[in-house]
This record gives structure tokens, C-alpha cells and sequence, in this order.
């Protein structure tokens, strides 16, 4: 089942981690010795880490069935969970399925079945009533957001997979959110609960308010992109309706963004995190999707440009700045007689008439159509790119490799340059297709 085994120290070296925080290092010691963990702990704080060093500890590696099953809310945290997972290169095999990646693709990975399952509850719960794979070796399970799954809507098929599982030992389940009730099909008996949103330091997060007075909250956020200046950031909105309009008034001002919504194919809202994360795109447009459990870098700033509807929507989309200690700022912006929900404090509106300096859209992203399946790296891509290419080490800029793709953030300008040197060119004896994203 796995090839070569490796302790934690040896993870964390490869992840290049040369301590682990206070709350990483008592969840590893409570996971690895109790039956039921709840830990709670904000977004961006490191749980992903602190729940799979410990889990990874207790594989068989002579064992061929699934041991462990993590539940998520969405498909970007179960993405971004296996990717984590991956680069630990603990040995053992990970494989993460969900609702809008196709079901064949599932079947191939799962004949070579991993030892750690990731999954979507509804995809998750496919797969067991197809009998892909066996129940009985899978001891410990985590629900990893579980209130966010709640919400969401999959208490039925969480009940139905935790019910299927009949030697369940240990239960390890995380949330950023404090109160959330633990539902009875869970047989969470008695659990260690670590509480770390009550343990957080002075939050750096400043807020600001935006008023749209004589002019439409377009042209108003279009004026404070200006006074932001070239920074990364997220403009939250409440519907996807209003993620087209935004993004066609974003377009017509040549402000590089991405956007990011439950209606979008999944394909499409895994290449907008990418070029997001690469900084083609200098702006995410998303709906409270992107509130937690996707993996995208500390913003400077957010945007609220439609007002949240609850202080637990406030909470999470601001959590996407200021982390981990860093400073960051959420401008609340407003048309000239919209009230304020009680939960934002009112404030002076921001003056924003400087306009600081704006720089155009640097990057941009290239497709590769080859991927770890086809044994290769990402050493091998920069070789590529340096030697064929002729590009030097200022010009390559993030790769993204996928299992059967890779995603290369290069200057915009000679973007169609490199097109035309490296498409239809041999990667580790594959031919790949190299393409504008």
C-alpha cells in the first residue's frame, strides 16, 4: 500500500515546517491519545496539519483498504486537503472525490484504493452504495467544517455514511465557529474540545466604511480598487447575478479579477483559484463560498459589496484578512440610505479620493497538459521553461501540477511568446499541449 514510510519529522521537513504551533502540537498529542477531538480553531490557523500528522501515525501500511475517511462541505476544501496531504509525502496513497469531477475518473483512482479517503458527503455516499471499496478497515473518520456541511445541507448523507461504518474508533471534528451543535448520529461521546477562537490575540482587522453617496456602488468600488492600489483582495457579494454584473463593470475598467460562485463547473472555479493564487488575477469576485475552506493566500483586504446578512457570514468572509497576526482591513461598502446590519459598528466613511499607484496586470497563466500521472515534476516544467523557453529564474512564476495538468504563472508579455517555443514540445517523453488559460 505504501512505498516508503516516513515519520513525522521527516514530513515536516520536507514541508519545510521547522515548528509546529501551540495549537498543532496539543491536537497532535490529543487526536493521536483520545476516541473523540473537537477543535476549534480560526480559518487559516493550520487544522488541516494538526489532524492528518496524527491520523497518518496510526496507518497500517499492510493494510489495502481505506482507514480513514475526512468529510467536507465543499469541493475546494476536499482539493486543498489532498493537496496538503500530498506534499507531506507520508507514503501512503490519498484520493480525494466530489460532486462535479467526473464519476469515471473516481472509479480509475479507487481500483488502487488509498488509505486516506477525502470527500464531498454526497460523493462520498455514491461511492458506498456502489460498494467501491470496504467499510471495515475505516476506524477513524473527520469532519472537517462539520458545521459547514450542516448548513449546507448534508446531515442526511453525513447520517447515512456514519451509520455504514461499523469499527469507527476515533472521531476527530473541526469548525471555525464557536456554539455549533454536535448532532446525535455523530456518537460523539464525551469528546476533549481544544478552543482556540477563545485563545486568538488583539485582532489587527480594521474596518472601514464606504459610502456610495452621488455615485452607484460600481463606479464607488471601482474607486476604492483605485485607492487600494495593487493589492490582492476579495469582493464579497450575496448573489451570483451580482458577480456578473460586478465582473463586466471590472472587465470594461481592465481590473484583473477571477470569479468564484456555487454556479459556476468546477473546472471553471478551480482555474479561477489558480490564477488567483498566482496573482494573474489581482482580484477574487465570490459569493460567501469563498469564506472559508479554499486555499488561497492571506489577503491585505476584503471587500464587502453587498452588506452580509448575518453576523456568522460578517465573521468568516473578514477572516480572510488579518490572519495569524497580520494587520488587514474589510471596507464595508454602502449606497448613501442603506442601514447597516446591528453586528457592523458605524463609523466615519472612509474618504477614498487619492488614488494610489496602479499598475497593470502582470502575469499571466499557461496550461500544461501533463501532470503527475506522466512522472512529472515541477523541476521538470522549470527545466522546460529555462532551456526552451529561454526564460530566466525572475520570469517563472508559480506552478500549479495537478495529476493530469500543470497551471505555470509567466510574465504576460511573453505569454504568446512561449506559446509558440513550447506547444506540441516533449515533457518527460510526453508530448504536451501548451496553452493560454
Amino acid at each position: 500500500m505504501a512505498n516508503t514510510i516516513k515519520s513525522q519529522q521527516d514530513i515536516l521537513t520536507k514541508l519545510n515546517i521547522h515548528e509546529l504551533h501551540p495549537m498543532q502540537e496539543q491536537a497532535i498529542s490529543v487526536i493521536e491519545s483520545t476516541t473523540n477531538t473537537l477543535l476549534l480553531s480560526p480559518t487559516g490557523s493550520g487544522k488541516t496539519l494538526a489532524f492528518l500528522l496524527p491520523i497518518i501515525a496510526t496507518l497500517d501500511a499492510n493494510n489495502t483498504n481505506v482507514q480513514v475517511l475526512i468529510l467536507v462541505p465543499s469541493r475546494e476544501l476536499a482539493i486543498q486537503i489532498e493537496q496538503v496531504a500530498r506534499n507531506m509525502g507520508s507514503g501512503f496513497k490519498i484520493n480525494a472525490v466530489y460532486g462535479g469531477r467526473s464519476m469515471a475518473k473516481d472509479k480509475i483512482e479507487l481500483k488502487h484504493v488509498p488509505a486516506i479517503l477525502i470527500g464531498t458527503p454526497g460523493r462520498i455516499s455514491d461511492h458506498f452504495s456502489n460498494e467501491r471499496f470496504s467499510l471495515d478497515s475505516i476506524k477513524t473518520i473527520i469532519l472537517d467544517e462539520f458545521d459547514k456541511s450542516l448548513e449546507v445541507g448534508f446531515e442526511y448523507e453525513m447520517r447515512g455514511i456514519i451509520n455504514q461504518l461499523p469499527n469507527l474508533n476515533k472521531r476527530v471534528l473541526t469548525s471555525a465557529t464557536q456554539g455549533v451543535e454536535v448532532p446525535s448520529f455523530v456518537r460523539f461521546d464525551k469528546p476533549t474540545v481544544l478552543n482556540y477562537l477563545k485563545k486568538k490575540g488583539v485582532s489587527k482587522l480594521t474596518i472601514q466604511t464606504v459610502v456610495a453617496e452621488n455615485k452607484g456602488k460600481q463606479q464607488t468600488l471601482l474607486d476604492l480598487l483605485l485607492h487600494i492600489g495593487n493589492e490582492q483582495g476579495i469582493i464579497f457579494c450575496n448573489l451570483r447575478d451580482s458577480i456578473d454584473q460586478v465582473s463586466a463593470y471590472l472587465e470594461k475598467n481592465k481590473i484583473s479579477h477571477a470569479c468564484f460562485s456555487g454556479g459556476m463547473e468546477q473546472k471553471d472555479r478551480e482555474r479561477s483559484l489558480i490564477k488567483f493564487r498566482n496573482g494573474t488575477s489581482q482580484i477574487l469576485l465570490a459569493t460567501d463560498l469563498a469564506a472559508r475552506g479554499i486555499d488561497i493566500p492571506d489577503m491585505q483586504y476584503i471587500i464587502h459589496y453587498e452588506l452580509p446578512k448575518a453576523l456568522e457570514e460578517f465573521t468568516h468572509r473578514n477572516g480572510r484578512t488579518a490572519r495569524a497576526g497580520a494587520k488587514g482591513t474589510a471596507y464595508v461598502l454602502k449606497a448613501s440610505k442603506e442601514r447597516l446590519p446591528d453586528f457592523i459598528s458605524k463609523k466615519s466613511p472612509l474618504d477614498i479620493s487619492k488614488k494610489a499607484p496602479y499598475k497593470p496586470q502582470f502575469w499571466e497563466t499557461l496550461f500544461i497538459s501533463g501532470g503527475r500521472k506522466d512522472k512529472i515534476s515541477k523541476g521538470d516544467i522549470a527545466g522546460l521553461f529555462f532551456k526552451q523557453g529561454g526564460i530566466n529564474k525572475d520570469q517563472l512564476g508559480i506552478i500549479e501540477l495537478k495529476q493530469d495538468c500543470a497551471f505555470v504563472a509567466i510574465p504576460l508579455a511573453i505569454a504568446s511568446e512561449l506559446v509558440e517555443k513550447l506547444n506540441n514540445t516533449r515533457l518527460k517523453k510526453k508530448k504536451v499541449r501548451v496553452t493560454i488559460l
